[in-house]
């Protein structure tokens, strides 16, 4: 008797993975918000504990801990759960490495509406959030990324840190512009103890800055300008200016502008050192990279992901030479620097 021929045809089970990608989201959300990953940490892993310690009913806890399980983000032993290696040093709040907080700031209403309107987005080319979308002026969603990116920006700041002070000794005047959190200049501050940093942000998200500043014991070489950084005067001349996820949110003319005025309050010989999702010139790869240009699409009214070449452009353009990327380990960013000549 001869076996049924094996299927080689394609299969849509990526398409199907797609669809349902958003209970995948809904569900780590949840989870978090439960606490649940501390409570499997903790164990002893079974239903009724796990969801004593959750505030939530056994049969919800029951279904999220199996579907975490499909997931890949706990792993089941007759009818008690545990965290994935994965889970444990990244969701658990007990490790130093989780990024759970982050959940709150990407889960945001105000990120999120826009690809619930993605035809409409895709249709006009341009995000449907009003004004400017998320750079808006005052934009609350700032302090968010502010409180909640920490895990997952802190790791970098020591790696651009040590780039953009290579070769510099002595007195440092830095200023970091949208500094957000401030991890940036900040580790900047504590790694040469004669460091000044300038901080340029919104009033209200400079306050959380300014907490990170004081954590880190720099409060006093921190400054602060608050308001928008096409409008404050940088002062200066500083050696070194910070654009860390910034650029990205406008398109190349409104770049070019910014980055003749970051120029011009450089000494001479000082650097500009961006942190960007940089794709290859397919822009389709590295995936975390490529896929960005999405999330510019949904939420701004004209930025975009740049491959080095079109930021190398807008580099020279203001004035910049000596121009290079350096890919951050374990991340999907580069710091693109710039000298003043």
């Amino acid at each position: 008797m001869s076996s049924a021929p094996e299927n080689t045809g394609p299969s849509p089970d990526l398409i199907f993975e797609m669809l349902f990608g958003y209970q995948r989201t809904a569900a780590l959300r949840a989870a978090i918000e439960l606490d649940l990953f501390r409570a499997t940490g903790e164990g002893p892993g079974d239903v009724g504990s796990i969801a004593r310690r959750s505030g939530a009913s056994e049969r919800g806890i029951r279904i999220l801990c199996d579907f975490l399980t499909v997931s890949g983000l706990l792993e089941k032993t007759e009818d008690r759960y545990r965290n994935t290696e994965v889970a444990a040093i990244f969701l658990d709040p007990r490790s130093p490495a989780c990024v759970a907080a982050t959940a709150r700031f990407m889960g945001m209403p105000a990120l999120q509406e826009p690809f619930n309107r993605l035809t409409e987005v895709i249709r006009e080319g341009r995000t449907v959030l009003p004004g400017l979308g998320t750079v808006e002026p005052e934009n609350p969603v700032w302090v968010e990324f502010a409180r909640s990116m920490v895990p997952m920006m802190g790791p970098m700041a020591p790696l651009l840190a040590a780039i953009v002070l290579e070769g510099l000794e002595g007195p440092v005047s830095v200023l970091d512009i949208a500094a957000g959190h401030g991890l940036f200049g900040i580790e900047v501050a504590r790694r040469n103890p004669r460091a000044r940093v300038v901080a340029v942000d919104w009033k209200p998200v400079l306050e959380v800055a300014l907490e990170n500043a004081r954590a880190a014991k720099v409060q006093d070489r921190y400054e602060t300008i608050p308001g928008s950084a096409f409008d404050v005067e940088f002062g200066g001349p500083h050696d070194i200016v910070l654009l860390t996820n910034f650029l990205h949110h406008f398109d190349p003319p409104t770049c070019i502008g910014l980055l003749r005025k970051v120029r011009a309050a450089l000494k001479p010989g000082g650097r500009v050192a961006a942190l960007e999702f940089v794709p290859n010139e397919d822009r389709v790869s590295p995936p975390r990279a490529a896929s960005f240009s999405l999330v510019m699409l949904a939420t701004t009214a004209s930025g975009d992901a740049y491959t080095l070449s079109e930021l190398e452009r807008m580099y020279r353009a203001a004035g910049f030479d000596r121009i290079t990327a350096r890919p951050l380990p374990g991340g999907s960013h580069s710091a693109v620097l710039g000298h003043s000549g």
